[in-house]
């Protein structure tokens, strides 16, 4: 990509904003808001928890972004007998035919892609869970005492069935800290769902073409982290999320209520950095508050711990970061 300046960033970005909706929109009906959660997640070097019953097109939709954006895909379906190495990857001994030596050689696993899906991770024990631990933070795997550095750009999408839990892992509070977002993906509607099956039920392919070019999506990553943000809306995102610490003295009654743990640092860094990715995506220079608030739900959603009381009053975490947000706005 040609050298230009952030203003020329700014309007590519906006330009290619819409194509890749177009090209997207070819294959997929409806799920707008989870595309667009997604991309600014992607631009914030963040990783995405999807979840959401069978047959939403979770993994269509994410394969269909990474033909679009000219990224390697790769799909890991995690099972309880997964191993770690089968995400790494693994080192077997290889003998040189010329001289007869054996020597080991590393063979790369599906970790080593740009766009990773790792299908209901929820199914496979934690030791195999954290695997993809090291890699989501520190963008490199070790293995036997190697570090491999993953290409970039390098972007998780984890996905989770709500619905069958017999079986299954939950992953702990600290790997899923490591996820910017937690996105809920709905049904269809009525019309949205007539579309798909006019759609999906003929002869006819449609397969997107490439809209952005690997080193212009890391241009527009570095473009997020140069976005200046006014102290006011730093300000604002801090003490949304110190305000769901129940043991912090903002904390309001509800939280100390109903919440048992609230959000660390992280929160208020990605509700800054998905402020900002929000607001150039929309062709703006900088981020207000409304960027933030239109974050706080993705952000928040896997970070608030609800106590007893809350699951007794059927009180869910949503519901905890809306009230705290109009609690917030007065």
């Amino acid at each position: 990509m040609e050298q230009l300046n952030d203003v020329e960033l700014l309007k590519a970005l906006t330009q290619a904003r819409q194509r890749l909706n177009t090209e997207i929109g070819r294959v997929i009906i409806g799920q707008q808001e989870i595309i667009d959660q997604i991309l600014i997640s992607l631009l914030s070097q963040g990783h995405c928890l999807l979840i959401g019953v069978p047959g939403l097109a979770k993994t269509l939709m994410i394969k269909t972004l990474a033909q679009a954006l000219d990224l390697q895909f790769r799909r890991i379906q995690f099972t309880p007998d997964l191993m770690p190495s089968d995400i790494t990857g693994t080192e077997v001994i290889e003998e040189d035919r010329a001289t007869g030596t054996r020597a080991f050689k590393f063979f790369k696993g599906p970790v080593f892609g740009n766009i990773i899906l790792a299908d209901e991770i929820n199914r496979t024990p934690p030791k195999t869970q954290a695997a993809l631990l090291e890699a989501m933070q520190e963008h490199r795997v070790t293995a036997a005492g190697q570090t491999y550095q993953l290409d970039e750009p390098f972007f998780v999408l984890a996905t989770q069935n709500p619905i069958e839990q017999e079986g299954t892992y939950p992953l702990p509070e600290a790997q899923l800290d490591r996820f910017m977002f937690s996105l809920k993906v709905t049904y269809p509607t009525f019309a949205e769902e007539l579309e798909i099956v006019k759609s999906t039920t003929t002869d006819v392919e449609s397969n997107p073409v490439i809209v952005i070019s690997r080193d212009e999506i890391c241009s527009f990553q570095h473009l997020v982290r140069r976005v200046p943000v006014a102290a006011n809306v730093i300000e604002f995102a801090v003490k949304l999320v110190t305000a769901t610490r129940p043991v912090s003295a903002e904390a309001p009654e509800f939280v100390k209520k109903w919440v048992e743990w609230g959000a660390g640092p992280r929160a208020s860094q990605y509700l800054i950095l998905g402020a900002k990715a929000n607001a150039i995506l929309e062709g703006r220079p900088t981020p207000a508050i409304a960027d933030v608030i239109k974050m706080a739900k993705p952000v928040l959603r896997h970070r608030i711990i609800p106590n007893f009381n809350a699951e007794a009053e059927g009180i869910d975490t949503d519901s905890i970061t809306q009230k705290l947000l109009e609690s917030l706005e007065k």
